[in-house]
């Protein structure tokens, strides 16, 4: 009886585990992600957010849930960023890309990167400090966004005519 009730607490563990989201993608190219977004920023005059973690980062999940799932954080987001996630993961660590931005990986996961529209590294967001409790702290996250965004730094915003 006991090795039934383990096996089927070991099935329902498994297939619970089976149905978390898949944000990160271990086969996706980063480096062609981020080139893409780069260019579609200048275009679009926006910033690139490059969102670094993966799929085993409660953190990670959470953020991304957070982020895109909130309406008007969403919205921001949609109205000044390119978002690339990059995966971290032992199937693909993607050092390449991370060496480019500066090893970001020093803040732990997830963190976050911003990339001006020529795809320089503007500012490395350790997630931690956005947090609030077993969340992320909305007003945080919201000062984040818009504080880092494309015009937000616009030279012209703070120059005296």
């Amino acid at each position: 009886m006991k090795l039934i009730t383990i096996l089927l607490f070991l099935t329902i563990a498994q297939l619970s585990f089976s149905q978390a989201p898949k944000i990160y993608d271990p086969t996706a190219d980063a480096k062609l992600a981020l080139k893409k977004a780069v260019s579609d920023a200048d275009s679009l005059t926006k910033h690139v957010l490059v969102m670094i973690g993966g799929n085993w980062c409660p953190w990670c999940l959470k953020i991304n849930k957070f982020l895109f799932e909130d309406e008007v954080l969403d919205s921001i987001v949609k109205a000044n960023y390119i978002v690339v996630k990059v995966n971290y993961s032992k199937e693909n660590m993607n050092l390449d890309v991370l060496k480019s931005l500066d090893f970001p990986q020093r803040f732990g996961f997830p963190v976050m990167v911003i990339l001006n529209n020529k795809g320089a590294r503007i500012h490395t967001q350790d997630s931690g400090f956005l947090e609030s409790d077993e969340t992320y702290d909305r007003k945080k996250m919201t000062l984040f966004l818009n504080n880092w965004s494309f015009h937000a730094l616009m030279p012209e915003n703070y120059v005296k005519k």
